[in-house]
Order: C-alpha cells, then sequence, then structure tokens
C-alpha cells in the first residue's frame, strides 16, 4: 500500500562483498527496480523484499530478530527463510531471492518460487465428528484468523458470519487515509471477493447472530436456522458509544467505525462545510486530521484539558494540539456537547458551533451480549486463558472482547488495537488446530495524524512518572510511562528501531 520506491543502494545482481556484510546486519540494495535485503545470521546470509506487505515500509530500516525482521512502521514481521509474514498487521509474505556466493561476492540472482499454499479442499458432507469451525466476527480477528486457518492446513468446513455489510477491510484506514481522500478505494478489502471462495471460506454478511447454545455446539440464526460447530471463536468486536443528549440521533450525527459509517461522513464532508468533532482521543483527533485534509473546517469538542492526555501524558497532550492548531482546527476543551440542532451543536459552556456534520468518536463499548448470554465467564470482557480459550472448551475468544492474562504486566487486558486483535485471530487459530501456543505477543499500536505516526508499545493504564528523552515538537521523542520501576509502555515519534527494541525487550521479560 506505499509508494513505488525507487532502486537505492548498490545493484546487488553486480554484488556486494561479502565482508561488508557483518554478522547480525542488514544490507538493502536492489535487482532492477525491486529493493532487495539482505541479513546475516552467522555463515547464512539471506536475501528477500525489502518492503513490508502491509504499507510499504521500508524493512531494512526495522529490527532483525533471530531469524526475522521486523517492520520499523507498524511492527509486522517476516521469516528470512521463507518469507512469511508471521506477525499481523502483514498478511501476505514477501518474496525471497536466490544468493550466489563466490570469490568474495554476493551476488542476488532470481526470487526463489514459493510452494502454493495448500488449497483448502472442497468442503464435502461430513461426519459428525468432522471438525466444523465458525467464527463470529468479520473483523479483524475474525479475518485474521480465517486467513490462519487455511495458511495452517486446515480443509475442514470454515464459517465466518458477520453482522457488517462488508467483506473484512482495513478498518485503521476509515479515519486515516481512506477519510482523507488519499487512499484509493482498492487498499480497503483485506483480501479481493475471490480469496473467499479459493479457499472455501463461507462469508456470511449482514447476518446477526441471536443466540450461542454452548451444549448443543451451535449458533442460533434468524428464521430457526442452526450453524453446528466444533470448535467456535467469539469475535464480534466493539461498538461505538453513542452521544446521549437531545439531538444526538439526528441525521447528521455519525459515529466512525464501519466502512458504511465511513462513506457516509465523506459523502457529507464537503469541502467549506463545517465539521464538530466530540472527542479528542484517537479516532476523533484521526478523523480530524482527515476531513481537514478536505479542507473542512473542523471543530473539536472534549472534556480533558489537552487531547490524549489520558494515554500519552502532557507533553505528546500539547504537542498533538499544535500540531492540529497549525492546520487550522478549533478545539473546545474542558467542555461537552449539551444539544444538537439540525445546523448547530450547544456547548455545555453556552458555545453555539454552526456545524454541518456532527462526527463522535467518545469511545468504544466491547458487544459481550452474546457471550453472556452463553454463559462464558465475563469481568469487563470475556475472560480468556493463555491459549484465548474461553470458560468453555473448544470456544475461543479475541479481539476487543478479549480479557486476557498479560505475560508482561501480569495483568489482565482487554485492549481495542487493530493489530492486537490480528495478532490474536492468528493466535486462537492456530490453538484452535490444536497447536497450544500461548499468546505473549505485546500490544503495540499506532496513529497517524497529518504527516506525524505515533507509535505505542505496551500498555499503561497509570504511571508514576513518564521519562521523556527528545523533543515532541521536533518531531523526534521516546516517552516511557513507568511505576514502580518499570516501563509499562513506550510511546515514539519517527522513533521506529526504539520502539522495536522496546517491544522485543517487553517479550523477553525486561524493562525496556
Amino acid at each position: 500500500m506505499g509508494e513505488t520506491q525507487q532502486p537505492v543502494g548498490p545493484d546487488l545482481q553486480v554484488g556486494v562483498a561479502e565482508q561488508d556484510i557483518a554478522d547480525g546486519s542488514m544490507l538493502v540494495g536492489h535487482v532492477g527496480q525491486t529493493l532487495v535485503l539482505i541479513a546475516r545470521r552467522g555463515q547464512e546470509l539471506f536475501a528477500i523484499d525489502a518492503t513490508c506487505t502491509h504499507y510499504g515500509g521500508p524493512l531494512g530500516e526495522g529490527l532483525l530478530v533471530g531469524e526475522t525482521v521486523r517492520c520499523p512502521w507498524h511492527h509486522a514481521c517476516f521469516s528470512l527463510r521463507s518469507g512469511e509474514a508471521l506477525r499481523a498487521p502483514a498478511l501476505a509474505p514477501v518474496h525471497c531471492w536466490r544468493i550466489e556466493r563466490a570469490n568474495g561476492l554476493v551476488r542476488v540472482r532470481e526470487k526463489v518460487e514459493k510452494k502454493s499454499p495448500p488449497q483448502a479442499a472442497t468442503p464435502r458432507a461430513a461426519p459428525e465428528t468432522a471438525e466444523r469451525i465458525v467464527i463470529l466476527g468479520g473483523g479483524a480477528a475474525g479475518f485474521a484468523a480465517a486467513e490462519m486457518l487455511r495458511r495452517e492446513g486446515f480443509s475442514g468446513p470454515l464459517t465466518v458470519v458477520s453482522a457488517d455489510q462488508s467483506a473484512p477491510y482495513d478498518r485503521p484506514n476509515l479515519s486515516k487515509d481512506y477519510l482523507a481522500g488519499s487512499a484509493p478505494e482498492e487498499w480497503i478489502p483485506l483480501r479481493p471477493p475471490e480469496f473467499y471462495a479459493q479457499n472455501n471460506i463461507d462469508l456470511r454478511l449482514g447476518t446477526e447472530v441471536t443466540a450461542i447454545d454452548i451444549e448443543e455446539h451451535r449458533l442460533r440464526l434468524p428464521g430457526n436456522e442452526a450453524l453446528a460447530y466444533t470448535k467456535l471463536l467469539i469475535a464480534t468486536g466493539a461498538e461505538p458509544v453513542r452521544l446521549e443528549v437531545p439531538g444526538g440521533n439526528l441525521p447528521q450525527v455519525r459515529t466512525l467505525r464501519s466502512l458504511a459509517d465511513c462513506r457516509a461522513i465523506i459523502d457529507r464532508a464537503k469541502e467549506g462545510s463545517r465539521v464538530v468533532i466530540v472527542g479528542a482521543s484517537f479516532i476523533g483527533l484521526e478523523a480530524a486530521a482527515s476531513l481537514s485534509q478536505r479542507r473542512a473546517e473542523v471543530h473539536v469538542v472534549a472534556p480533558e484539558p489537552r487531547p490524549m492526555e489520558r494515554v500519552l501524558g502532557p507533553a505528546m497532550g500539547e504537542f498533538v494540539r499544535s500540531l492540529h492548531e497549525s492546520h487550522g482546527v478549533v478545539f473546545h476543551l474542558e467542555r461537552t456537547v449539551a444539544a444538537v440542532e439540525p445546523q448547530c451543536v450547544h456547548l455545555s459552556d453556552g458555545t453555539r458551533i454552526d456545524a454541518e456534520l456532527v462526527v463522535v468518536g467518545i469511545g468504544v463499548r466491547p458487544r459481550l451480549a452474546l457471550a453472556e448470554k452463553a454463559g462464558l465467564a465475563i469481568d469487563r470482557g470475556v475472560l480468556v486463558d493463555e491459549y484465548l480459550e474461553t470458560s468453555a472448551p473448544g470456544v475461543f475468544a479475541a479481539g476487543d472482547i478479549a480479557r486476557w492474562p498479560d505475560s508482561y504486566s501480569g495483568e489482565r487486558l482487554r485492549i481495542e488495537h487493530w493489530v492486537v486483535a490480528e495478532r490474536q485471530g492468528q493466535a486462537a487459530a492456530r490453538n484452535m488446530l490444536g497447536r497450544r501456543e500461548r499468546f505473549t505477543k505485546v500490544p503495540f499500536f499506532w496513529t497517524q495524524q497529518y504527516d506525524v505516526s505515533i507509535d505505542y508499545v505496551g500498555h499503561a493504564a497509570a504511571w508514576d512518572s513518564i521519562e521523556q528523552d527528545g523533543d515532541p515538537g521536533a518531531r523526534d521523542v521516546a516517552l516511557r510511562f513507568r511505576r514502580g520501576g518499570r516501563t509499562f509502555a513506550v510511546a515514539t515519534i519517527f522513533r521506529g528501531r526504539e520502539s522495536l527494541l522496546a517491544e522485543v525487550a517487553m517479550e523477553q521479560g525486561r524493562s525496556p
């Protein structure tokens, strides 16, 4: 999804001196117009595409970890040996290249032909004991689980039931480039329509599940239809919190969660129109940045004194505010919306803002009703163990609803991050196949506002100090959120490698 990169570095067909590639190092060059990364581990040399398959991040600026390389942009991870995308958000592999070593030179020759992934056999009438996997939810976790099940060779019946009218799509883009008008339509689907047919995934869109029958291993659908399963993944996600004020249900008051929501906002956000954003956290501020890039006049209303201060602290909050103000955004902080009328918004201090569109970004609530009604253990989320299995054997949960035991913090977490949901979906898929892999991934998210990307690794609901290295205003900073002498989260601007190092440290149980 990134822009086409021009060839840089040495011509790897001509070759580079082997002595110039030290153990544990990477070198980026080109083969024709394609950027290729060479990495060395001991006496072995590997060559793979140098561009991440997620958004086109430069892998050569990332981090080698064992026989893998991690992308500095959004922490995707690829195998140097096979090119496989080992961790979301990248789902597609990179190519491997054949290396030739002779006379002290290393030359990169042609791409290595990959074996075709195993095609899922056409489901047949199977005995009752055969595995039938059902995924409830077509968002990040649900799609990642379905894709991983087929990638891992599961060939049994696989059904994804989604209440959304659209096939799984790239939700982070809805508040970022797509909303800003700079991402083409083809970026949005996570896979083309033919993917589901080719992989024999029964994708049921616009389908509401009425109940989960744990004892009978069935989902209840409208019209008395039942859908049997042997393993079930519940990934119902979250729904946006609505604006509970007079006029809060008027047509111009919109939330931003689905592709349909995004398109409705785009239809109303004309150049020169005035938009009120309710909420100054990530969705609200990403929407503010994107709509201001569409040349709308944007006002942000929020009760806190600084945007994003609750998550990122006061220094980053001040920077974010100044960043938006430099693009013409007007803040109305320490205020709330009192009422909405057809062409205006009334604030708690009596201020009136004329507006044609109101976008509400005041948080989400996990969709727990089905899990709770089914009798699963619930505590501010669906409780799962380290394998993401719920209190009912064979029933797993992932994404915004799952509350899991985090190995680094020692706490149970429920986090509404896209990458976390994808990685949990992948882990749940492998565990539904009996892999018994503990989910130990460190939470990660990023927010893009204008030309600034803030990365956040770990989780710090509270802290007693923030260690700051650098200056947010210079767009070069790392903030460490510490409690009890340990770092629980690290936020950075344009320090991708440092963010990756913090992720690895937390995976290893070390305080970065």
